[in-house]
């Protein structure tokens, strides 16, 4: 049994190792390939050839594309993701620092979307008649109609007309419930349909045939089998709350990768963009490995044991 759990957990982790690789990798082979580099700006600017010659030959620019990949593949295999040309710093600890941010934001709205849309979910499902599963289901369906940029939108606008609601870039409110609010919603239309799906299996019907009181019916036996396929999701949500910060995170000024991104960008900073993208990579993988192990507590079978 040990054994089957630890094949499992190292080729989970060598899935995540290859995931990380070939993102930041491709990512840096794109953002070379799109027009123009990191000495556009200098050139557009009027700047001195010979310093741009000078700056092009320190960033290795003249060099063949396979050399530029090979070198910046050698580079991430070692944790050397290269030198910035907008900020002349490593790109290592910029990501590192914006990373932490965008990290801390991502974990907030999380836990703000767990905490609301599995116990909903599992209500709803339970109880999809009621009054109050409907209304939940009409304010979910609205939250998904929902993007995080919009959302983070109207909530900045909310807090400038209401006054008294922190909205600076510093604080995290309004982050925070723009993007855990849309998860908040999928999460519980996804644990809806799967409580209900529980709730029918002939295991529980039997169970209900037992006895077991309806509480400890719903909320242990049916909510432990419903998560099973929730859970499966969980990595593509985690994934997904970094996607969706980089918008919030513009929007509404958190000092996190999303501002670091936009700012790679305009200025052509290629390893930067790839950087920015090698962490996007580290938290969709780090997302599937949770995700794959809270199924394989929750399921023994996910890992191969009987």
């Amino acid at each position: 049994m040990r054994r089957d759990a630890a094949i499992y957990g190292l080729r989970r982790i060598a899935a995540a190792l290859i995931l990380i690789l070939s993102v930041s990798i491709t990512a840096f082979i794109l953002a070379r390939l799109a027009p123009g580099d990191e000495t556009t700006a200098d050139l557009l600017n009027g700047v001195d050839e010979r310093i741009i010659a000078i700056k092009r030959e320190r960033l290795g620019l003249n060099r063949p594309l396979i050399v530029q990949v090979a070198d910046y593949s050698w580079g991430v295999l070692r944790l050397d993701l290269g030198l910035s040309a907008r900020f002349e710093q490593p790109v290592g600890p910029l990501v590192l620092e914006r990373g932490a941010n965008t990290a801390r934001l991502g974990f907030m709205a999380l836990l703000l979307a767990t905490a609301l849309g599995i116990p909903l979910g599992i209500f709803t499902g339970s109880r999809p008649h009621t009054w109050i599963a409907r209304m939940v289901s009409v304010f979910s369906l609205t939250a998904l109609a929902c993007p995080p940029l919009v959302a983070a939108l109207g909530l900045l606008f909310l807090a400038v007309s209401i006054g008294g609601i922190a909205s600076g870039p510093r604080d995290l409110l309004i982050p925070t419930l723009a993007l855990g609010l849309p998860m908040a919603a999928m999460l519980e239309r996804l644990q809806s349909q799967a409580t209900r799906d529980a709730l029918n299996a002939p295991d529980l019907q039997a169970a209900v045939a037992r006895g077991i009181p309806p509480q400890r019916l719903i909320w242990v036996h049916a909510a432990r089998q419903s998560l099973r396929p929730v859970l499966g999701v969980y990595g593509v949500v985690i994934g997904g709350v970094f996607s969706g910060s980089l918008a919030v995170e513009f929007a509404t000024g958190w000092p996190g990768l999303g501002r670091l991104m936009y700012d790679a960008v305009q200025s052509g900073d290629v390893k930067l963009v790839a950087g920015c993208v090698f962490a996007g990579g580290v938290s969709l993988a780090v997302g599937n490995l949770i995700a794959d192990a809270l199924r394989a507590w929750v399921d023994p079978r996910v890992r191969g044991i009987a």
